[in-house]
């Protein structure tokens, strides 16, 4: 079934975009709070936390990285 206008067509297409390559090289040991320099990676020259689609990483690890991201912020160790 398509999409009744062509706009709805490229929303669709634009959503449903696949993810980049899956990312191997994230060390489990370093993603803590009290480790801005390492959270800065997933995170944008103004604070901003990367969505998956563009880090490449999995739900679970993603749903950490946020955790301890908001606990740097909370300790004033923000990236």
């Amino acid at each position: 079934m398509q999409p009744k206008t062509p706009q709805r067509l490229i929303n669709f297409r634009k959503s449903n975009k696949r993810m980049p390559r899956r990312r191997y090289d994230i060390r489990i040991d370093k993603l803590d709070y009290k480790n801005p320099e390492y959270l800065a990676k997933f995170t944008t020259e103004t604070g901003k936390i990367l969505p998956r689609r563009l880090t490449g990483v999995s739900a679970w690890l993603h749903r950490k990285i946020t955790r301890e991201v908001k606990r740097s912020r909370a300790v004033n160790l923000a990236p």
